[in-house]
């Protein structure tokens, strides 16, 4: 059986797709629904995530939505990819009972086996399996009241985990505090090599621009 993984991009969908993975789940896909030429919510352009996806090794869908069509594009994504033998669907929610209730009625409506493997853990324990893994990430977007803009572009690490609990900030971000980009681990084929072009601010949030890194060497601004 395969199954496929919401993907974002961010640490959360990555973990639990590698953790999946290690419980014995194949992957075949990667689905990601975007908006204008970005992740929702993140700000990351689909061409970054389409290089990430490169470098994973699996295949990426990417479906344009609104967030008024969201649920019919998500119902449909995946019945086209139950007809490709898709079983189950894999997402990394932590602990917010409403995705987890709309996850599991969304599945349950098409027929297929809603996955969590991250669902309960502290976030503590989040981060340390990430960490302890290998993974790195980039924080690409953060609430501008809660965070400062010298965060937008830098690694996740924790430093910066330090620096949210002193403001009572929840450390995974599972609010939509903050928002991340993996760009290595134990899943990649080399490194996710991006460059940071600037900050911008919008819509309440420090949003860094991104680009691939030039292929020349010059990482001056690269992370």
């Amino acid at each position: 059986m395969s199954y496929v993984a919401s993907w974002s991009g961010g640490k959360d969908s990555c973990l639990a797709c590698y953790e999946a993975m290690r419980s014995g789940f194949r992957i075949s896909h990667l689905m990601s629904f975007v908006h204008e030429g970005r992740i929702r919510s993140h700000g990351v352009s689909v061409s970054i995530l389409r290089l990430q996806a490169e470098l994973v090794g699996i295949p990426l869908v990417q479906v344009e939505t609104s967030w008024d069509d969201y649920e019919k594009n998500f119902k449909e994504t995946v019945r086209s990819l139950i007809a490709q033998g898709v079983k189950g669907v894999v997402f990394g929610d932590l602990y917010i009972d409403d995705h987890r209730k709309w996850v599991e009625r969304v599945c349950g409506e098409l027929g297929v086996e809603a996955v969590e493997p991250l669902w309960g853990l502290k976030p503590e324990e989040v981060l340390s399996r990430f960490f302890a893994a290998g993974f790195e990430a980039v924080i690409v977007s953060a609430r501008s009241d809660l965070i400062g803009e010298e965060w937008a572009g830098r690694r996740v690490s924790w430093e910066f985990i330090e620096y949210l609990k002193g403001r009572k900030v929840d450390l995974c971000g599972e609010n939509g505090e903050y928002h991340t980009l993996v760009v290595n681990g134990p899943m990649f084929k080399r490194k996710l090599e991006v460059k940071i072009e600037g900050v911008n601010r919008g819509d309440g949030r420090w949003v860094a621009v991104l680009s691939p890194a030039n292929a020349d060497g010059d990482h001056a601004q690269s992370v």
